[in-house]
C-alpha cells in the first residue's frame, strides 16, 4: 500500500517589500541574476516560515527571526548556510530601515553562528600541469574540442577568474593578442588581469578554430554556444573539467573551477607575490578575503607575508630596554 504523501503548501506570494529590496540590489548594486535568485529564495523561505506564524517579513520582530534561524539549525543546515541566510536578513532589514518601511532593525541583534575557517582546496602545480596536458591532448588533430578546453584552463589558472567571468568573456577582450584581460566581475566592477604567454598562445589557436566553426554565424562570446545563454555555461564547463580530471588521473571530486582559482592565488603566494597584488587580480573587495590563502602556503612564506606586507597586521615588537629612545 502506497503511503500518502503530505499535501504541498501553495507558494506564498512574494511581498512587495522583498520585491523592492531585490529591485534595489539589481539597480543600485548591479547584482548578478544568480545573486538575485539566491536572495529571493532565501527571503521566500523566511516569508513562508513567518506565514505559518501569521506574520509578514516587514512586520517581524527579533524573536520571530531568532526562531527562524533556530528552525534552520533544527533541520540540519550547516552553520555556513545559516550565516549566509542571516547576512541576507541583515541586508533586507537595513534596507527597510533606510527606506523608512520600518522604524527599527530587528536583525541587528541576532547572533551569527560560529564558523570554522575551512582552508581552500588546492591542486599542486604538477596536478595542474597534468590537467592542462589532458586538455592539450583533446586539442591535437583528431581531438574533440579544437583547443577550447586548453584555452579555458590556461586562462582560468593563469588569471584566476571566477567561472562566471571566464565563460562569459566577450571575444573582443581576447582579440589582437592582448597581454591583459579586461574583466567585468561582481557588481559589474571592471578589473584588469594579466594573460600568461601559454594563455595567449592557446587563445590565438582557439580563435582560429572558433572562426572556422562559426562560419557565417556571429557571436559576441569567446566561448560561444547554441544554448539559451549564448555561451558555454558554468555547469557544462564544470562537467568538462571533471572529464579532464579523469583523463589526468586526478580524483574528479577534488577538481572544480573554484579549486583552480584557489590554485592560482596559492601558487602566486608560494612564488613570493604580495597579497595586495593577488587581491586585485582576484577582484576581492576586502583583503581579508584574500588572506585565507596565506594559510595554505608553507609556514615560512606565510610568516613573510604577515610580517612584511604593508597591509598585514603588524606584530608588536618588544622594546629593547637596554637602549634609550632615538639610539640605533
Amino acid at each position: 500500500m502506497k503511503r500518502k504523501q503530505p499535501a504541498r503548501r501553495p507558494p506564498v506570494e512574494r511581498s512587495r517589500e522583498v520585491e523592492a529590496f531585490l529591485e534595489m540590489l539589481q539597480a543600485e548594486r548591479g547584482a548578478a541574476q544568480n545573486t538575485l535568485d539566491a536572495y529571493g529564495r532565501d527571503l521566500d523561505d523566511l516569508q513562508a516560515f513567518l506565514a505559518r506564524r501569521r506574520q509578514k517579513p516587514a512586520a517581524a520582530g527579533t524573536p520571530a527571526l531568532r526562531a527562524y534561524l533556530k528552525a534552520l539549525d533544527y533541520v540540519g543546515m550547516t552553520p555556513r548556510t545559516v550565516a549566509r541566510r542571516l547576512s541576507v536578513l541583515r541586508q533586507f532589514y537595513r534596507f527597510l530601515l533606510a527606506e523608512r518601511m520600518r522604524d527599527d532593525d530587528p536583525a541587528s541583534t541576532l547572533d551569527s553562528p560560529k564558523l570554522g575557517r575551512p582552508l581552500p582546496k588546492v591542486l599542486t602545480r604538477v596536478e595542474v600541469d597534468r590537467l592542462i596536458e589532458a586538455a592539450q591532448a583533446r586539442a591535437k588533430p583528431g581531438g574533440s574540442d579544437g583547443g577550447r578546453m586548453e584555452t579555458l584552463l590556461e586562462i582560468l589558472y593563469g588569471s584566476g577568474l571566477r567561472v562566471s567571468e571566464l565563460v562569459g568573456l566577450p571575444v573582443g577582450a581576447a582579440e589582437r593578442d592582448p597581454t591583459m584581460l579586461l574583466v567585468r566581475g561582481k557588481g559589474s566592477k571592471e578589473r584588469q588581469v594579466p594573460l600568461s604567454d601559454p594563455a595567449r598562445a592557446a587563445i590565438a589557436k582557439w580563435l582560429r578554430t572558433r572562426s572556422a566553426a562559426l562560419g557565417e554565424e556571429k557571436s559576441r562570446y569567446l566561448f560561444p554556444s547554441r544554448g539559451r545563454e549564448g555561451h558555454l555555461t558554468r555547469q557544462r564547463f564544470a562537467q568538462l573539467l571533471k572529464e579532464a580530471a579523469l583523463a589526468a588521473g586526478i580524483d574528479p571530486v577534488r577538481v572544480s573551477p573554484h579549486v583552480l582559482r584557489h590554485a592560482f592565488a596559492s601558487h602566486l603566494l608560494e612564488a613570493g607575490a604580495d597579497l595586495r597584488s593577488v587581491q586585485l587580480m582576484l577582484g576581492h573587495a576586502d583583503i581579508a578575503t584574500t588572506q585565507i590563502y596565506t594559510h595554505v602556503v608553507p609556514e615560512k612564506l606565510r610568516a613573510l607575508v604577515e610580517d612584511h606586507h604593508p597591509l598585514a597586521r603588524r606584530r608588536r615588537r618588544p622594546v629593547d630596554r637596554g637602549r634609550e629612545p632615538g639610539e640605533t
